[in-house]
């Protein structure tokens, strides 16, 4: 386990209790927790412990659920199953933020446990994924697909960074992939920031966009025009 956050709002519906696990096969270049990519460096808990922990705060996130995040939660996804069907029973909404870096072989079961999965699509286009991410999106593409099939509800997450995903034509080539998905949601454009620049600089890693400007409101509004005008947002 990475880290917990009690009262979560950006991580699903409602306010929820946020597990975020240790482990990651990605180094994206925007990460905001690079201490999170090693496994076995964090605290261990069994998912009935994270469970315990979790109903202590049932009356607060009622109407809201519980999310896992990371790192990425499906490094580890017989955990991960086995803490959402236990979660489920005790009625409580679960939702999975995952990059779909894990091949479905590895990760179908722990998706099918979840009410919700956060798709992070960090890139359209495999080559200039495997620039942000040190990976292509295969993998990510071919799980899109997999929970359309299912039927399994779906929020996309996209990072606008400027100078790498920014530019309108991969845009619009996203938009257009994804407007045909009947499982998607909800589409949240999420702009970069530089608040984990110090976690870079105490880690002793290279951070290659710490001069890189956060997306201006102009920008992040422009970013949102395709999304809007095929039905995926209502707005920014």
């Amino acid at each position: 386990m990475h880290s917990i956050e009690t009262g979560g709002t950006v991580d699903g519906p409602g306010i929820r209790y946020v597990a975020f696990l240790q482990g990651c096969p990605l180094r994206c270049l925007y990460c905001h927790n690079p201490d999170s990519w090693q496994m076995r460096t964090g605290k261990t808990m069994t998912s009935s412990q994270l469970l315990e922990d979790v109903l202590r705060y049932k009356p607060f996130i009622k109407s809201g659920g519980v999310t896992l995040s990371g790192g990425e939660p499906l490094t580890q996804p017989e955990f991960v199953e086995h803490f959402f069907t236990n979660a489920r029973e005790h009625g409580l909404h679960t939702a999975l933020d995952t990059s779909g870096a894990i091949p479905l072989n590895k990760s179908r079961s722990a998706l099918d446990a979840a009410d919700l999965i956060l798709l992070d699509i960090k890139a359209l286009d495999p080559q200039l994924c495997r620039d942000l991410t040190g990976m292509d999106n295969q993998h990510a593409l071919e799980m899109l697909e997999y929970l359309e099939a299912s039927g399994k509800p779906v929020w996309i997450r996209h990072v606008v960074v400027p100078g790498y995903t920014d530019d309108m034509e991969q845009l619009e080539a996203l938009a257009y992939y994804l407007k045909d998905f009947s499982v998607i949601q909800r589409v949240e454009l999420l702009p970069f920031h530089q608040m984990a620049t110090y976690k870079w600089k105490a880690l002793g890693l290279k951070y290659a966009l710490k001069d890189t400007p956060v997306p201006s409101k102009e920008l992040m509004e422009r970013a949102a025009e395709p999304f809007i005008r095929l039905g995926l947002m209502d707005s920014l």
